[in-house]
């Protein structure tokens, strides 16, 4: 799909259209924060605060924030013995560490997800609860439940407030090429996965893709992350049409592809605002990554690749369905984000969504949107199917480093 320039009377109108959205937005769903408790009670917090005061050998630990190259140095310094205290002792914080062993952290949040299954079966038993309330504490225990199944790899997991969580497909130690898998709005705890149209969840996303990629290349090893782990928009308001959660994603992004062990190759999937963080971690993102895709992106937060600022490859696509294509591509004082990636002058490599239906349909298992997905995250470039009539999307890409 192209998109021809605009005139200054219609970029005029479509900046009128966007400060019109805004203004609806502002007037009928308020501002879209996600309020989380912080408080002395909040076990994210009070193993926070334990960790800060803690000793090991009469050293303190390192900071929570330190890079990930360093926290890997301390904990490969450890014994077995120092590191199953330490996981033990604070769970919550090991499991969210990036830095931390892959298997420590699946070991950690294990742990985490039984104490809060307990906390919250606890509260459900005994705290004076209306009928949401209740039948959000069985939610969470149900999903508490489902996440310690125990052939779930949980690499992140936090239940404060509306939750966070990541999951591991594949085995991600021993893997050569690795996707991460960057979801939208309304991503969490609760909406992780979901038994009915699994792939238009972030767990059901991860998994197609993953199947998708085995079968695109058998002899690679390959990982998939399910990547829940940042705080998303609550619905389509006005969080949604500025950057300010997708700033605070993209940090952690960038913190998560840091830290991943060995030397694969990363390829990020992002979808709908999910692709705004991805824009805004682009510069911050290691040379290992070596691909960014889109689907049903609102913009990337920047005018074209090269504003991206990446070595990366960069991929868009959108099916015909999708009701992202009628919000307006601006960007104007604080609002939208940016320039369509599907548009020619934005310079993304077109590729093809056929099969995918409406927003959500992009990973959904054999249509051509995930298989062009998988070879992406295979680097089986030349199986991957351009949206226009040529070869366009895969020109170049031999002996490329970047878009």
């Amino acid at each position: 799909m192209t998109a021809s320039v605009s005139s200054p009377a219609t970029a005029f109108r479509r900046t009128l259209l966007a400060l019109a959205i805004v203004l609806l937005m502002l007037a009928t769903t308020g501002w879209t924060t996600v309020r989380r408790p912080d408080g002395p009670r909040d076990p994210v917090a009070a193993e926070l605060a334990g960790w800060r005061e803690a000793r090991l050998d009469g050293r303190p630990l390192p900071g929570t924030g330190a890079p990930p190259p360093r926290l890997a140095a301390f904990f490969a310094s450890l014994s077995a013995t120092s590191r199953a205290r330490l996981t033990d002792r604070f769970p919550l914080v090991v499991g969210n560490l990036n830095g931390a062993p892959a298997a420590l952290r699946y070991r950690a949040n294990r742990i985490s997800l039984a104490r809060a299954l307990t906390r919250e079966r606890t509260r459900a038993a005994t705290a004076r609860l209306s009928a949401t309330g209740r039948d959000h504490a069985l939610r969470r225990i149900e999903r508490f439940a489902e996440l310690m199944r125990p052939e779930r790899r949980i690499l992140a997991f936090d239940p404060s407030g509306r939750g966070r969580v990541a999951e591991v497909f594949g085995d991600l130690d021993r893997a050569e090429r690795v996707s991460v898998v960057v979801p939208g709005v309304d991503t969490h705890l609760l909406t992780f996965q979901r038994s009915e149209r699994p792939w238009t969840a972030a767990a059901g996303m991860a998994r197609s893709l993953y199947d998708a990629e085995r079968a695109a290349s058998p002899g690679t090893r390959t990982a998939v992350i399910a990547w829940a782990d940042y705080t998303t928009p609550a619905g389509v308001g006005v969080d949604s049409a500025t950057g300010r959660l997708a700033e605070g994603g993209a940090v952690r992004l960038a913190a998560l592809t840091e830290a991943l062990p060995g030397r694969s190759g990363v390829a990020l999937f992002c979808h709908s605002y999910g692709s705004v963080v991805c824009g805004i971690a682009a510069r911050r993102l290691p040379a290992r990554v070596t691909d960014i895709a889109v689907a049903g992106s609102p913009g990337m937060r920047a005018e074209n690749v090269a504003g991206l600022r990446s070595r990366a490859r960069v991929w868009a696509m959108r099916d015909r369905d999708d009701w992202i294509e009628d919000v307006p591509h601006l960007a104007v004082g604080g609002f939208g984000h940016g320039e369509d990636p599907m548009a020619r002058e934005f310079g993304a490599r077109v590729i093809s969504a056929a099969g995918a239906i409406g927003h959500s349909g992009y990973f959904e298992p054999g249509t051509e949107s995930v298989v062009n997905f998988a070879a992406i995250g295979v680097g089986a470039y030349d199986g991957v199917s351009c949206a226009g009539e040529d070869d366009g999307c895969r020109r170049g890409i031999h002996g490329e480093a970047a878009a």
